[in-house]
């Protein structure tokens, strides 16, 4: 069973994390939140989530403004061609909908079968926006905290620039 919103919570208070919440309609798509951008101060996301030919799952998680250039980030990666994973197997590995895909979602990735990879333009944003597991609410967050975060449920996130030429590397090794 995929956590809940308030299983996410839970855990954020467990790691110390302080987060502000506001309920909305539903969005589905950058456009759609393009109001909750000028209510919410700090960077907001969208998300993709890819398979390559390879069968292996990436979880991007960019700032809206950033255009994702898929065969770059592909090449940069090592990884095959990307196409977009089907709505059954991103509820079966992130515990979530579409519409609903949220750097949070890797709290439902227990078995660490995807590869996030985040935005360097997102971090250099004091805080960021996500969804909490449904498209009905948004929640931000310290940068640092999500990363903490992600790094929780078992996962380095690698911080790319997704926009132009397209380099890799490990969050808070080295670049942003």
């Amino acid at each position: 069973m995929p956590a809940t919103r308030q299983d996410l919570f839970d855990r954020l208070a467990a790691l110390g994390i302080k987060t502000d919440t506001i309920e909305h309609e539903p969005v589905f798509t950058v456009a759609e939140s393009s109001k909750i951008e000028q209510e919410l101060s700090g960077a907001h996301t969208k998300n993709l989530f890819l398979k390559d030919n390879g069968g292996k799952l990436f979880l991007v998680i960019a700032n809206t403004e950033t255009r994702v250039d898929l065969k770059a980030l592909s090449r940069t990666l090592g990884a095959g061609r990307f196409s977009f994973g089907k709505p059954e197997l991103l509820m079966e590995v992130l515990g979530v909908t579409p519409g609903s895909v949220t750097a949070f979602a890797v709290i439902n990735d227990i078995d660490q079968r995807v590869v996030v990879v985040v935005d360097a333009d997102l971090l250099l944003h004091e805080t960021i926006n996500c969804h909490p597991l449904e498209n009905t609410a948004t929640t931000n967050i310290a940068r640092e905290d999500l990363l903490r975060f992600i790094r929780s449920c078992g996962h380095e996130p690698r911080v790319a620039t997704l926009s132009g030429p397209v380099e890799v590397s490990p969050a808070g090794k080295s670049g942003p």
